[in-house]
């Protein structure tokens, strides 16, 4: 049943990544000694660098093994490939890959915390194919569902991954085309794009539904004064909003939104119902 999700506040994005890292490596350990994976859902960007740094220190400190940890990306750019016309991922070496960001800000990281023979294989380390989309949602459903996905939100448009508004909530994992108000917060995101032109207008993306259907847990991270009024939207849904993606929150099994204190949100309050 769909659900207002309260919101949990902490001082900073530090303390907060701290917090949720704290969670995940104890559920890590705790599929470990269970004997059965653990698949992260993870985002790119900014949102959830604070909880990948203080995850990487979490594995350090408490010697974890990471060979059963499985890695779920959201997304990812596409272009055309100009021999065939079929959609490809872009080359994963570009500043502004969701690849190159997962290898080198998630894997990397926790790779050199856990030691050597202790980390993420590469076959562990998963990203949508925009030449056979569905059938990411079919390997996730496979290995038993997503133990926790990491969410992030638009600050501008509500979009989760690369689901534009409008997006329906049934939803599963295809290529879309990106709306401007997506590219525009993308150029935050990666610096390195010298201008709206350079964001590419194409990405593969899990769907609404496949976060929905296919987590056991989702969390929504949210932090900074440039995502207050997408805290304030979230904190004061109920249900799905096609309008604005993220609040598929409300919607999914045991939903968190943890937010800083710059968002504006109050540690155990709604937000106003009119956002």
């Amino acid at each position: 049943m769909p659900v207002r999700v309260r919101p949990t506040v902490f001082p900073d994005p530090e303390a907060l990544g701290h917090v949720l890292a704290a969670r995940i490596a104890t559920e890590i350990a705790d599929a470990a000694r269970d004997g059965r994976p653990y698949v992260l859902g993870c985002p790119g960007g900014r949102s959830a660098r604070s909880t990948y740094a203080a995850l990487a220190r979490e594995v350090a400190a408490r010697r974890l093994s990471l060979g059963h940890v499985v890695i779920v990306m959201m997304d990812e750019y596409v272009v055309r490939a100009p021999e065939t016309g079929r959609f490809r991922r872009i080359d994963p070496d570009l500043p502004h890959s969701c690849v190159r960001f997962g290898r080198a800000e998630i894997v990397e990281p926790l790779n050199a915390a856990a030691g050597p023979g202790r980390g993420i294989t590469p076959d562990r380390f998963w990203v949508p194919d925009p030449a056979d989309p569905g059938e990411y949602d079919r390997r996730i459903a496979g290995i038993g569902g997503v133990d926790l996905f990491i969410l992030a939100s638009g600050a501008g448009d509500g979009h989760i991954a690369f689901n534009p508004a409008g997006t329906p909530a049934d939803a599963r994992t295809r290529v879309v085309a990106l709306a401007e108000r997506t590219r525009r917060d993308n150029l935050a995101t990666f610096p390195t794009f010298g201008g709206l032109e350079e964001v590419p207008g194409h990405g593969v993306t899990v769907g609404v539904a496949t976060i929905r259907d296919l987590s056991k847990q989702v969390v929504m991270v949210v932090h900074g004064a440039d995502k207050a009024a997408t805290a304030r939207r979230l904190a004061a849904a109920d249900r799905y909003d096609p309008g604005w993606p993220a609040t598929v929150l409300s919607d999914c099994a045991a939903p968190s939104l943890l937010a800083d204190e710059a968002t504006g949100l109050t540690a155990g309050h709604p937000a106003p119902d009119r956002p």
